[in-house]
């Protein structure tokens, strides 16, 4: 094996995005390893058998970003098409548009409010004795005030991250923002789609290389990489050195096909359920996720939110004070480790949306490269925060 070799461990966007980028380089050959057996991590997509709907096998997933330089390298490898992702949340006062926007307040509290006398409004409602919120029910008590955040937000932050809102920081919910007219997109980004044909389509353009050689269900054992010139390692940071210090926290979800006979089952892609009452977060029907494409039949699927268990895939990083402690602890060891760099969600330990992983694996190319040119040894992350 020559001295140019360099291993990927995963075939997610992280993985995929920097062994084409490598491999663009004569100098180089990648090898791509991915325990599952499939390509595209999470991001995952296939045909339904029953309905030949296009699924988002590990949940739903739109593509969102404002950086037109990772807009436009994600479209040489698939066609995007326009999506707009419209969120409904059913309550128990009825069916409401997310982000809260003008017409959900207007509706939830049966008013006309323009949108200054809406600003007014909830103005009078949030609680003004926080100062400087603590945690995250102490921010949206403080923005939205109690019937807003009892309604839309705390019983399905708890079912999603299994733990009190005021467990969780402040700036989780400083993410998620209050609109003062109609615009109920849900993400506020000059370019959204989702791929003409699936995910794993374009993860597959992406590796096809002839300098990129790719394994699917093929575990890599941390140390056994001899020979390569460097790893770049995307699973779980913890799972890299054994869990030594112990388990970082993670949520994974699990889901339950929903059979039905109607070819439109609840008539939007995705519809939350905020209540404490009902099991599940929410409701996805992938139909609606491709609307260029006409389906007879539909499929959808509640999805439920658990802790991760060691044989479960991880989804979401909690990052609660005692993970965030622990991660201080594994990246100190990752920083001891020759050779190796660790990227992506899992890899870094941050909750990163995918156009975030693709340009960061594009940034990382481009680091890793100069460091090549000028000797010095490549960083072991992308990101200096903790």
């Amino acid at each position: 094996m020559t001295s140019q070799t360099c291993l990927i461990v995963g075939a997610g966007f992280s993985g995929a995005v920097l062994a084409r980028e490598l491999a663009t380089d004569p100098g180089w050959e990648v090898q791509v390893v991915d325990e599952r057996p499939h390509l595209a991590g999470n991001c995952h997509t296939e045909r339904d058998a029953a309905t030949g709907v296009m699924l988002h096998r590990y949940g739903p997933h739109t593509f969102h970003t404002s950086r037109e330089d990772v807009w436009a390298y994600i479209q040489q490898f698939g066609r995007m098409m326009p999506f707009i992702n419209r969120i409904k949340a059913s309550t128990e006062r009825g069916v409401f548009g997310l982000p809260i926007n003008l017409h959900t307040i207007n509706q939830f509290f049966g008013k006309r409010f323009s949108p200054a006398q809406a600003r007014a409004f909830l103005a009078t409602l949030g609680d003004a004795r926080i100062e400087t919120p603590r945690n995250f029910e102490e921010q949206a008590l403080k923005l939205l005030g109690r019937e807003l955040y009892e309604a839309f937000f705390r019983g399905y932050t708890i079912k999603q991250w299994g733990v009190e809102p005021t467990e969780l920081p402040a700036s989780i919910l400083q993410r998620l923002p209050v609109r003062f007219n109609y615009d109920d997109n849900y993400y506020h980004c000059r370019y959204q789609g989702i791929p003409e044909h699936g995910y794993t389509h374009i993860i597959e353009r992406l590796l096809d290389h002839p300098r990129i050689r790719v394994h699917t269900a093929t575990r890599h054992e941390p140390g056994a990489a001899g020979g390569f010139a460097h790893v770049f390692y995307t699973g779980p940071l913890d799972g890299y050195f054994g869990h030594r210090f112990g388990r970082l926290g993670y949520r994974t979800v699990s889901f339950e096909r929903i059979e039905t006979s109607e070819p439109d089952f609840q008539g939007n892609a995705i519809i939350n359920y905020p209540e404490l009452a009902v099991p599940h977060t929410r409701i996805h029907e992938h139909k609606h996720f491709t609307p260029w494409e006409t389906h007879e039949r539909t499929v959808a699927f509640r999805e439920f939110s658990t802790e991760t268990q060691p044989h479960l895939q991880p989804y979401y990083p909690k990052r609660l004070a005692a993970d965030k402690a622990l991660l201080q602890q594994y990246r100190a060891l990752a920083e001891k480790e020759a050779g190796v760099s660790f990227l992506g969600r899992l890899g870094t330990y941050r909750y990163l949306d995918m156009d975030k992983v693709i340009g960061e694996a594009l940034d990382f190319a481009q680091t890793f490269r100069r460091c090549l040119h000028e000797g010095t040894p490549p960083p072991v992350f992308p990101n200096r925060e903790g």
